[in-house]
C-alpha cells in the first residue's frame, strides 16, 4: 500500500473552502463600493443642509474617499508588516503582565511559536519527574457508570468528564469541585444523552462537543453553561472520536462508519468527508495544522489526513490481527499509538514504520499470558513526556530519548480499574485519569471492586524533592 495517496475527486458545484472552514462571502471591492454608495445616499437625502454644512460634508466625503484610497493602496507586504507589529505589541504587553518580565522574553516566545508550528519545539523536562503525591479523587452522584472520556480547557483550569450512563460533568481543577452537571437520562429528556463516548472542547472554551453512544449525532453544548445548542447529523455509525483544530472552531469527527468529517461550528455547517479506512475508526487527534490523524482499529493503518492538499499518509500500524485503539500527537511531527497487542509505538510523520516500539509496555496478564492492552495515552505537548494507561489500573510515565528514537520508563502510578482516558494539565503539574469498572468501548470485562471516578495525580519534580 502506498505511503502517500492523493485524492483527486472533484467537488462539483460546492463552494471553495477557505482556511478554518469559512466559505467565501461578498468580495472586498463589492463591500467598498456598497459602503461608498450608502454614504452618498445619506447626504443626498438630507435636503435642508446649509451651504456651510454642504461644504463641510463634501470635505468629509473627500477625506473619507482619500482614506479609503489609501487603505486600498496598502500592499499585502505592508499589511503583513502592520499586523506583525500589532502582534509584537500584544505579546510584549502579555509578557509584561506576568510576575517576572525577563529581558528577551518576547524573542523566546516568538522562537518557541515558530518551532512549535514547524514541529521542532522540544522541551526536555521528563527527567525532572520522579514520582507523585497523594491522589485527589473527584466523585459525583451523576457518574454512576464507568468514566469513558475527559477533556481539559486550554488553560487547564476546567475539566469535563463523560460517563457510559450519559452524564456530563464540569469540574474546577484548581478547587477540585463540581461546577455543573447533566444527568444521564437514557433519552427521557432533552438533550437525551444515552452514553458519552468522546468529548472535545474548543480552545476558547465556547463549544463542548459530545459523541453520543446512543445515536449517530454529535451534540454541541455551551462550554460555560452546558446548555444544549445543536445536533450535527451526517455520520452513519457511532461517533468514536472528536477533536478541535487548535485556536479554531473547526471540528474533526471520527466514526465507526470509517469516515472522518470536517465541520465549521461558526456556521454550524458540514464541510466535507474523508474516506480511506477499511475498518471502524477508533481514535483521532489534531493540533494547529489543517490535519487530522486517525487509527483504523483492525484495518492495520494509521492515517494522517492532509486536508488542504486532499491527500493522506498511511502508516503500517501494529501487528496483523490486532486493533490499534488510540493515537496521540506530542508535536506536529511525532505521535504515539497503542492497542490490544500491548505495544507502545513512537512515530515520525516521515517514516512508514515506528521510530521506536516498546513490546509488552504494560507487561502480561497473569491469567491468560496475553499482553496488557494500552487503553489510553497522554502527551505533554512539545516536550519529551508521555503517559500510557492499561486495563490493569497501571499508568506508566515515559521519557522520549534524543531524536525521539527511544522510550525510557520513569515511574508507575497504581490505580484500580480501567484507565479509559488520560490528560496532562498544560503546566505539567498534574496528570488526570478517567477510571472505570469497564472498558470505555464495551462490557466484555469488569472489575467489580474498582470505583468509577476522575483521579487527579499531582506529579513530583526533582526541584520539590530537594527542598
Amino acid at each position: 500500500m502506498s505511503f502517500f495517496i492523493r485524492n483527486n475527486r472533484g467537488r462539483g458545484g460546492t463552494q471553495k473552502r477557505k482556511h478554518n472552514g469559512h466559505l467565501s462571502k461578498t468580495s472586498t471591492a463589492q463591500f467598498t463600493k456598497q459602503s461608498r454608495k450608502s454614504k452618498k445616499s445619506k447626504f443626498n437625502d438630507n435636503e435642508s443642509i446649509a451651504s456651510t454644512d454642504e461644504e463641510f460634508a463634501e470635505e468629509n466625503l473627500g477625506n473619507e474617499a482619500e482614506s479609503e484610497t489609501e487603505e486600498e493602496e496598502e500592499t499585502a507586504q505592508e499589511k503583513r508588516l502592520r499586523l506583525a507589529k500589532k502582534y509584537l505589541q500584544e505579546i510584549e504587553e502579555e509578557e509584561k503582565d506576568r510576575a517576572e518580565f525577563e529581558e528577551g522574553a518576547v524573542a523566546r516566545r516568538l522562537r518557541d511559536e515558530y518551532l512549535e508550528e514547524k514541529g521542532r519545539l522540544r522541551k526536555t523536562i521528563a527527567a525532572n519527574y520522579v514520582g507523585h503525591d497523594e491522589f485527589i479523587i473527584l466523585k459525583c452522584k451523576e457518574h454512576k457508570s464507568s468514566i469513558t472520556c475527559i477533556c481539559l480547557s486550554s488553560d487547564g483550569n476546567i475539566l469535563y468528564s463523560g460517563s457510559k450512563d450519559g452524564s456530563l460533568v464540569k469540574w474546577s481543577v484548581k478547587e477540585k469541585i463540581k461546577l455543573k452537571a447533566i444527568r444521564g437520562d437514557r433519552g427521557k429528556t432533552k438533550p437525551g444523552i444515552k452514553s458519552v463516548r468522546c468529548l472535545a472542547i474548543s480552545t476558547d472554551g465556547k463549544f463542548l462537543v459530545v459523541g453520543d453512544g446512543g445515536c449517530k449525532n454529535i451534540k454541541i453544548f455551551s462550554g460555560d453553561t452546558l446548555d444544549h445548542i445543536k445536533d450535527l447529523q451526517g455520520h452513519r455509525g457511532l461517533i468514536s472520536g472528536l477533536v478541535f483544530r487548535k485556536d479554531t472552531h473547526t471540528l474533526y469527527s471520527a466514526s465507526e462508519d470509517r469516515s472522518v468529517k470536517v465541520w465549521n461550528l461558526d456556521d454550524m455547517a458540514y464541510v466535507e468527508s474523508l474516506f480511506g479506512h477499511q475498518n471502524a475508526i477508533t481514535s483521532i487527534d489534531a493540533l494547529s495544522r489543517e490535519r487530522a490523524i486517525t487509527t483504523g482499529g483492525y484495518d492495520g493503518t494509521i492515517r494522517i489526513w492532509k486536508i488542504v492538499e486532499e491527500s493522506q499518509l498511511i502508516f503500517n500500524a501494529h501487528s496483523v490481527g490486532n486493533s490499534t485503539d488510540v493515537v496521540k500527537l506530542i508535536n506536529e511531527e511525532h505521535f504515539f499509538s497503542g492497542g490490544n497487542d500491548g505495544q507502545l509505538c513512537l512515530w515520525g510523520c516521515l517514516k512508514k514504520k515506528p521510530l521506536c516500539s516498546v513490546l509488552e509496555a504494560h507487561e502480561k496478564d497473569e491469567t491468560n499470558g496475553q499482553p496488557m492492552c494500552i487503553s489510553s495515552i497522554a502527551t505533554l505537548l512539545n516536550t519529551d513526556l508521555v503517559a500510557s494507561g492499561s486495563r490493569n489500573g497501571t499508568i506508566k510515565l515515559w521519557q522520549c530519548g534524543e531524536g525521539f528514537r527511544s522510550l525510557n520508563p520513569l515511574f508507575e502510578v497504581k490505580l484500580l480499574g480501567f484507565i479509559n482516558a488520560l490528560a496532562f494539565t498544560p503546566n505539567g503539574n498534574h496528570l488526570i485519569a478517567a477510571v472505570g469498572k469497564e472498558h470505555r468501548s464495551g462490557r466484555w470485562w469488569q472489575i467489580p471492586e474498582a470505583k468509577n471516578a476522575v483521579v487527579i495525580i499531582p506529579l513530583v519534580h526533582k526541584q520539590k524533592t530537594n527542598k
